[in-house]
């Protein structure tokens, strides 16, 4: 009799610690987002880097007019750019997307259908970002791991969901504002005045004067900085960034 009941009492004691597990799991601390500053997530927006490298974007989410241009005027330069596209764009042009892929250039996932992320849950965007990434696998062969919120617009929610699907949250620090119309000195201006080592600047694809002044901008920038791509400009461990968004190695 006193075998069973120390038995009994052993067995009491081991189901007690089993079920006290999960409640120990629940309340272990999370790991601390590297994206958080200030108690709010921040992307990055530009580098602090030793060296002059700089990354030329582009987003695409309009019409694939004048990507031949482009790419022509980039392989002139030797400069491999960034090129975030929206999945319609991608799924409607995909013999675009496939030249930007087999001329070099690196792609990154800007929405599938360029939503206002900021509106969604963490699950509806996580879900828009697998499906864009799924229009550009079944074009260039890869799945980014870089994505662009559409028009840039973030808060908390979306920078957390961007870094919990393993991907990295891509913004700008130079603004060309090459849409709407936008003169070619204008967007010259903006690309090249306001640039330093490290940044990231966006321009778009399917503008009127974007191609056109390209050349221009592109000839300014190689006599003081060397082109990169974004995944060479950017850290991938190790690093911490600012409030305004530079990353710094740690």
């Amino acid at each position: 009799m006193g075998v069973v009941v120390v038995k009994l009492k052993h067995l009491i004691i081991a189901a007690l610690i089993i079920a006290a597990v999960p409640i120990i799991c629940i309340n272990a601390p999370r790991a601390v987002s590297v994206f958080r500053v200030n108690g709010r997530e921040v992307p990055i927006y530009s580098v602090e880097r030793a060296d002059n490298k700089i990354a030329v974007t582009f987003d695409c989410a309009w019409n694939d007019d004048d990507i031949d241009d482009i790419l022509d005027t980039l392989d002139k330069y030797n400069c491999k750019a960034t090129f975030f596209v929206v999945g319609t764009w991608a799924k409607k042009y995909p013999d675009a997307l496939r030249k930007i892929s087999e001329r070099g250039h690196e792609i990154g996932n800007h929405s599938y259908d360029h939503a206002d992320y900021t509106k969604l849950s963490a699950g509806e965007i996580t879900d828009d970002l697998d499906k864009c990434d799924a229009v550009i696998a079944e074009v260039t062969g890869e799945k980014p791991y870089l994505m662009r919120a559409p028009s840039g617009g973030y808060n908390d929610t979306v920078v957390k969901a961007v870094e919990n699907s393993g991907r990295t949250y891509i913004q700008w620090s130079v603004d060309s504002i090459d849409y709407g119309g936008a003169s070619e000195q204008a967007i010259y201006d903006r690309s090249v005045k306001k640039t330093s080592a490290g940044d990231i600047i966006l321009l778009h694809n399917g503008t009127e004067n974007t191609a056109k002044v390209l050349p221009k901008i592109l000839e300014a920038l190689e006599c003081q900085y060397e082109f990169a791509t974004v995944s060479e400009l950017i850290y991938r461990e190790n690093y911490i960034i600012d409030n305004t968004g530079r990353q710094f190695t740690k």
